[in-house]
């Protein structure tokens, strides 16, 4: 039995989580889920009331509702990624081990019948932290739901924004979200799917199987390359992510 009056969340203690979850059990909505977010996974840190809340996260993820399903999923694949964990939590992996396995059973049987773009996004990003590939799921679901990258030129450091998506497949220097006036780009050069292996070619293939060709076609300029349009430099997209793993698995 969680005694959750010894345990925290980011606005202190964890003893009004409970009443918080039967909310959400007995009549779920957006607000709750915000809230529980709120107190569990706050713009990134994680509690030690985080890491208590996975059992009951996955007993939802089992839901015959899909939409409260992908919200516990979504969390809790949060709640394993987050970037800033309390030391006292020890191995939450190991802890947690049978959560962990049913959680990714789960999200798995949810992203093969995922239709909206992106749903299907934040769903691959969990899947992603139940496997243990924490170091940018993040970042990647990040550029597939908002189109862009924000990235440093290796060379000359300038801050740079790689879109990809409707708006095109090119890289730029310029606001080119807010600006009235034309801003230099240069395109992206795709990498061909045959070619691509490790992390990429896992996720170019399952999207096709999984039914999304736009998110597998945005994985092959994802891990292809870009041009600085001010020095002119390339670099993978991937790598030129501030996290160094992405390059690790270009």
């Amino acid at each position: 039995m969680t005694d959750w009056s010894q345990l925290s969340h980011a606005y202190g203690s964890a003893e009004d989580i409970p009443a918080l979850l039967g909310r959400i059990a007995s009549e779920p909505n957006s607000e709750r889920w915000s809230d529980l977010w709120s107190a569990l996974c706050h713009q990134g840190s994680v509690y030690s009331a985080s890491f208590a809340a996975l059992p009951w996260l996955a007993d939802v993820a089992g839901s015959d509702d899909r939409e409260q399903a992908v919200s516990a999923l979504s969390l809790a694949g949060a709640i394993l990624t987050g970037s800033d964990q309390p030391h006292e939590a020890g191995d939450v992996r190991a802890q947690h081990v049978a959560e962990i396995e049913t959680l990714l059973a789960l999200v798995n049987q949810q992203r093969r019948t995922a239709s909206d773009h992106t749903e299907y996004a934040y769903l691959l990003e969990a899947m992603l932290s139940f496997e243990g590939v924490v170091s940018w799921s993040e970042d990647l679901v990040w550029g597939l739901v908002n189109e862009e990258y924000e990235v440093s030129c290796p060379s000359c450091r300038a801050n740079l924004f790689v879109v990809i998506g409707e708006r095109g497949f090119f890289s730029t220097s310029g606001d080119y979200a807010l600006s009235e006036d034309d801003v230099e780009t240069t395109p992206l050069r795709p990498v061909n799917p045959a070619d691509m292996d490790g992390i990429g070619r896992r996720l170019h293939d399952m999207t096709l199987t999984d039914g999304h060709p736009e998110v597998a076609n945005a994985m092959t300029y994802i891990f292809g390359d870009a041009t600085c349009p001010d020095c002119e430099t390339g670099f993978s997209v991937a790598g030129g992510q501030a996290n160094a793993d992405w390059s690790a698995t270009h």
